[in-house]
């Protein structure tokens, strides 16, 4: 049995869950609204202000469903109550970040700026202290979301090994490469 999916999901005060007969989920909390398509397999029983997840057989494939689907879940009751919160910061000579609303303009040592359009479900923001690197954080409800944002914003100038020069996430430990050395 899925030890995951087995888990009971604990509902705070003030999250509301509702289940259409088509199997879509909703999540409604203080910071914002959730969706979430689930297989029709998967039965969702909401008692007692706990959410119960079960499944109809042991196949290989709805044990898989089942801990898939409660992981969603308590990301989505995670999301809607607190919010996630990801931080990234710009490495290198000359880099900046600046936010005009939900576009992010970025400097990133390319010939032009790099102006990265951020989904309205996300807020920005970015901070850029004298002798610090710049720091953008990205907030939002939806777990998945935010992290496709901050793993394409990251992709735009990847951390490279040999002088960590890049956008990285605020405490990553990059693998670094030792350089060449001079021979005599």
């Amino acid at each position: 049995m899925s030890r995951i999916g087995k888990a009971p999901i604990k509902l705070p005060k003030g999250v509301e869950v509702k289940v259409s007969p088509s199997n879509l989920v909703t999540v409604k909390g203080p910071k914002g609204e959730l969706q979430q398509q689930i297989n029709p397999d998967i039965k969702i029983n909401i008692e007692n202000e706990e959410i119960n997840i079960s499944r109809p057989t042991d196949q290989k494939r709805h044990k898989a469903l089942h801990g898939l689907y409660r992981a969603l879940l308590n990301n989505m009751v995670f999301g809607v109550t607190n919010g996630y919160t990801v931080k990234q910061e710009l490495v290198g000579v000359g880099y900046k970040a600046a936010n005009d609303g939900n576009v992010l303009d970025l400097t990133l040592g390319y010939s032009h700026h790099i102006y990265f359009e951020i989904p309205k479900e996300l807020k920005v923001k970015t901070e850029q202290e004298k002798g610090k690197n710049p720091i953008i954080t990205l907030e939002g409800c939806d777990k998945q979301l935010i992290g496709q944002v901050a793993a394409k914003i990251r992709g735009l100038r990847k951390p490279e090994p040999y002088k960590g020069k890049g956008i990285k996430f605020v405490g990553e430990a990059l693998r670094r490469k030792a350089g060449k050395t001079a021979a005599k």
